[in-house]
């Protein structure tokens, strides 16, 4: 288990985190979000130990996290970070930077878990190719493989998949999580993508203004979220009469109170997102057909 105790962390006498708590279990994957400079890269390295805290503690399982001060190697054996620079080995293959990482007395070994890793990250095609030449897309991957060579038992992970294009993402995302699952990893993740934590995260924190603003599972988050940052997190929302509506929670009726006025319709593949003016306000809310500008219609709220 993770243990993050009552974590405070200024970095050149300018607060970036302040009373940080929360804990992981064993095998948990645990997502961490919040808007740029939220202190989300900060945690992951106060985490790893590369800075010293000012006040709290760090455990996993029974073993203290320290900082620089106490530790001439930053880091631990049990846990690896890939950061969003990828520290990569350029002039030797994709296989060689994973296997770089394997007992060289184990060949067999050492091939197989190398070729379980190559297809985990879909590079099996790339394996003999210099990392150089790769794009950061493909370097991104090599060192998701690398970190995960050794099997540590807790890993965390800065918005890896940024560098990613889109045909290779879903898959990506469903084969890294699945892998780290199965081998009961613990997984922290630091993302701006909904997708990295839907359907893969056990449980999220969101970091406002140095703090933690809510914690708890995914679903919960989604289903009742309490500030407009939860809610734009996972798309597009409305507050209407003080509630927090999603645009997938407004449907089209004959009659309601809810009068308004087409501005726009953009095309998202399974659905149309319409803007519209409501009461001087913009609104939005999905449509299987695009509707024409200026139409006036009715909305229902599905939210209970």
């Amino acid at each position: 288990m993770l243990n993050v105790q009552n974590l405070t962390f200024s970095y050149k006498n300018t607060p970036v985190l302040k009373d940080i708590s929360f804990k992981v279990e064993t095998g948990e994957n645990l997502a961490i979000i919040g808007e740029s400079g939220s202190g989300k890269s900060t945690l992951l390295n106060l985490i790893y130990g590369e800075f010293d805290l000012n006040q709290g503690h760090i455990f996993w399982k029974d073993t203290e996290i320290l900082g620089p001060k106490y530790n001439l190697v930053i880091g631990y054996e049990f846990m690896k970070y890939v950061h969003q620079e990828f520290d990569l080995m350029p002039y030797i293959t994709v296989a060689e930077n994973i296997a770089k990482h394997l007992s060289r007395f184990y060949p067999e070994e050492r091939e197989e878990r190398t070729g379980e890793l190559l297809n985990v990250v879909e590079l099996k095609a790339f394996a003999n190719v210099k990392v150089k030449t790769l794009s950061g897309g493909q370097k991104q991957r090599v060192a998701l493989a690398r970190a995960l060579a050794k099997q540590p038992e807790i890993i965390l992970l800065d918005e890896p998949f940024s560098h990613i294009d889109n045909f290779k993402k879903q898959s990506l995302r469903r084969n890294v999580f699945k892998y780290l699952k199965d081998k009961n990893i613990t997984c922290i993740v630091a993302t701006h993508d909904k997708e990295d934590v839907l359907g893969f995260a056990d449980n999220m924190i969101v970091l406002e203004d140095k703090k933690i603003l809510e914690q708890g599972k995914p679903e919960q988050l989604y289903n009742n979220p309490k500030t407009p940052l939860i809610a734009s997190f996972f798309g597009e929302f409305n507050v209407i009469d003080d509630r927090i509506i999603y645009a997938n929670e407004l449907k089209v009726v004959e009659k309601s109170n809810l009068k308004v006025t087409v501005i726009t319709s953009y095309f998202k593949g399974s659905h149309y997102l319409i803007e519209a003016n409501l009461n001087g306000d913009k609104v939005f809310f999905e449509h299987n057909t695009l509707i024409e500008k200026n139409s006036n219609l009715y909305l229902s709220i599905t939210k209970p």
